[in-house]
């Protein structure tokens, strides 16, 4: 995607340590001769010749260099820099390579070009790896057709192939093709790990198959597998969820008594967990514990334990000493919000007193139950309230919280304030929550308010930044005509290229041609990085020329419209990523 003015694998290295000893020996053995014939002879000393000793190239740097061409080259490029390389594939290469991670297409077309090369084949492990890409880009069906096609090939299918199939079925939703998997890997007498174990459980857990969950850990400790801190966390996350708590903690003691100790990720899953039941004893107990061990909880999750904490009136002091680093005054630089208040006499003045009394003791957790209430009731609160509502749930990272107010406000026709609007939008964006942002953009168009271009543009780039082109071209279509500019069609253009599709890019300009909007120097370097990167040589050399000519006119003219200053301002870089 564009980059406004603004790089997984492990390889094995091998060093082989040769140190040659030259030793010299005199081969002459001639007689002793008096000194005095030869006091002031000369003794030549033969020269030893230094030898020109070649770099030695690790194979971490071969890795490291391939992945760099895979990534940042096209497929024709990276091809004819693959067969220059002085390299005989094997499968550990090709393996290592692959867990670099490198654009999807990209590995697979690399995939298929290796299986060509003369004396490579693919073994279990090059086509897991493969296939856990797959998993992990959501592309199910290609996964599957990978494990279908170790099947015919005979290729051995291990523990590791099972496990990996397992998890991105269950990730995609696919519950009954998880289990189909877990009880194939059994019938074929390929024996569980620990990781299997963990991650059939988790699948088990988080579709609310509590007993068979409860009989695979048991089996797992009859086959005398011991679980691990993640193990032990699928435990507890269920627990927490199912309001044990006391049971939760109990494993939370035991495990360190069995030599395993609570890691960061446990930590802040456990106390999140806590957080949304809105149980602070518990939380309590596990700060206690990352106090003595010095952990920290991730930025987020810290601000939600701060507000629960806070709503229930418990002290906050041990999350201080836990979170020395991080200063609670300053959490946000929160704004100081004054609500006036209704000065109507009716019936309906109690509950909003209510709410801002709530909101001044910023307990959000009440204002969400209070609010759900109201809602039922069609009681409404006016425009300045439900807008401060919004700002300081986003203010305290509660995006669920502000969403909630939000919608609250749309059932009850409550139009908010352009700056709530656009607070709400910032903090689903930090979050990568995007669903809802159309929806907001949308009231707020409609409550009279205006992105403005720069806004419209930061935003349009922000969603093609997060692989969302549909959304993004949703939000063109809900500016206002003054506002379809060449900065937000810049923007729209770069996202069609992020996603890969030149053409709807290119097609994309043209409209914007047509409509008499002339591109801009910012314009010109997203068209050529796109195409470049996509491998339009051609076509992204015939824009270079125009670029330099724009330049080279940008001498001679008076002014420059606000428009494209802004398009300049966010996309004079050629580099797309």
């Amino acid at each position: 995607m564009l980059r406004i003015n603004y790089l997984h694998g492990l390889a094995a290295s091998f060093r082989i340590w040769n140190r040659p000893i030259r030793y010299f020996h005199s081969l002459d053995q001639n007689k002793h001769r008096t000194p005095t014939r030869h006091k002031f002879a000369k003794t030549s000393k033969n020269p030893v010749k230094t030898l020109d000793v070649e770099p030695k190239v690790y194979m971490r740097d071969t890795i490291s260099n391939i992945y760099k061409i895979l990534r940042y080259s096209t497929w024709d490029s990276a091809e004819t820099q693959l067969k220059q390389l002085p390299l005989k594939w094997d499968s550990f290469t090709v393996n290592q390579v692959l867990k670099t991670h490198p654009p999807m297409e990209k590995a697979w077309l690399f995939f298929n070009w290796v299986d060509k090369v003369r004396g490579f084949k693919h073994d279990q492990f090059t086509y897991t790896t493969m296939l856990d890409i797959f998993g992990e880009a959501g592309r199910v069906s290609s996964m599957k057709y990978l494990f279908q096609q170790m099947q015919e090939k005979g290729l051995k299918i291990d523990v590791v192939t099972y496990t990996s199939s397992l998890y991105w079925l269950s990730k995609s939703g696919d519950f009954d093709g998880a289990m189909e998997t877990w009880e194939e890997m059994r019938g074929k007498r390929c024996f569980p790990t620990v990781v299997s174990y963990t991650a059939y459980m988790k699948v088990l857990f988080d579709n609310k198959r509590i007993k068979e969950g409860t009989d695979v850990y048991k089996e797992m400790l009859q086959s005398g597998i011991s679980p691990n801190c993640h193990t032990y966390t699928v435990l507890m996350e269920y627990l927490f969820g199912a309001g044990k708590y006391e049971e939760a903690l109990e494993i939370f003691n035991k495990m360190q008594e069995a030599g395993v100790k609570p890691d960061k990720a446990a930590c802040n899953i456990l106390v999140e967990k806590c957080c949304k039941a809105g149980e602070t004893w518990p939380i309590i107990r596990i700060l206690q514990y990352m106090k003595e061990n010095f952990i920290v909880l991730r930025y987020p999750i810290f601000l939600i334990a701060l507000e629960t904490l806070r709503a229930a009136g418990e002290s906050d002091a041990l999350l201080r000493q836990v979170h020395p680093h991080i200063c609670v005054e300053c959490i946000s630089n929160e704004r100081v919000i004054e609500y006036k208040g209704n000065d109507s006499k009716d019936p309906l003045s109690l509950d909003r007193e209510l709410v801002w009394v709530l909101l001044k003791r910023q307990n959000l957790l009440a204002i969400d139950g209070l609010l759900a209430e109201l809602s039922d009731k069609n009681i409404q609160l006016d425009s300045e309230m439900m807008s401060a509502v919004v700002h300081v749930n986003c203010n305290r990272y509660r995006p669920d919280g502000a969403l909630f107010a939000f919608k609250f406000s749309v059932k009850t026709g409550i139009e908010l304030e352009r700056t709530a609007y656009l607070a709400l939008i910032g903090c689903l964006i930090r979050s990568s929550m995007f669903n809802d942002i159309v929806d907001i953009v949308t009231e707020m168009t409609s409550a009279g308010h205006s992105l403005g271009v720069y806004l419209a543009s930061l935003l349009i780039y922000r969603l093609g930044c997060a692989r969302r082109p549909s959304c993004a071209a949703k939000i063109f279509d809900l500016l206002p005509d003054d506002q379809k500019c060449v900065a937000t069609y810049t923007a729209l253009v770069g996202i069609y290229f992020a996603a890969g599709t030149a053409d709807k890019g290119l097609k994309i300009y043209k409209t914007m041609q047509r409509k008499g909007i002339h591109p801009s120097l910012g314009t010109y370097c997203v068209l050529v990085a796109g195409l470049k990167k996509l491998g339009r040589v051609s076509n992204a050399e015939t824009f270079q020329k125009e670029k330099k000519i724009l330049q080279k006119d940008a001498y001679f003219r008076e002014s420059i419209p606000i428009e494209e200053k802004i398009c300049d301002l966010l996309f004079v870089r050629d580099v797309v990523s």
